[in-house]
């Protein structure tokens, strides 16, 4: 029997489950760990998909950066769970959310650019980003040499409403 997922917000109380699961990814180099604090204080970028078990089955974080610019990130699927959509679930809350906060055009950093493209992302070049971006990147210990690529999606939708 095919198991229904579904994206929901995050809870203060999945903080633990989120941080185990970008943990796990961040000991193996693909993204930057995330500190307990930094997540509480931004639980409301967060979007998770719940697992069968009980714990967090996927998770992804859209962070505004500017007016008209935000960053998916923290974007984590549980590995024995890959390949079952879980990953296009919170990246398109993501994107849902830009709509409702009326942000044209979002981008992420990643090792993942044939995830990225299949659901609609273009590989761009990293000099077209803006600088205010690399905030949480002098945190990185590849920084300055960033080895992961740029994927770019504008944001379509209706922008009338009000």
């Amino acid at each position: 029997m095919k198991q229904a997922f579904s994206v929901r917000r995050a809870h203060m109380d999945d903080v633990k489950g989120i941080h185990s699961l970008l943990l796990q990814t961040a000991q193996k180099g693909l993204l930057l760990p995330r500190a307990l604090i930094y997540l509480y204080s931004h639980i409301r970028n967060f979007w998770v998909v719940d697992a069968e078990d009980g714990g967090i089955a996927a998770c992804c974080a859209l962070a505004p950066v500017w007016q008209d610019l935000a960053e998916v990130c923290s974007l984590v699927v549980r590995e024995d769970l890959r390949g079952k959509g879980l990953g296009r679930l919170v990246v398109e809350a993501c994107v849902a959310d830009c709509r409702e906060l009326r942000i044209e055009k979002v981008f992420a950093l990643t090792y993942q650019e044939k995830f990225f493209t299949h659901i609609g992302f273009e590989i761009v070049d990293k000099s077209v980003l803006p600088q205010k971006i690399w905030a949480d990147c002098v945190h990185c210990p590849k920084y300055p040499d960033c080895d992961e690529t740029a994927v770019f999606l504008t944001v379509g939708g209706d922008r009338t409403h009000g």
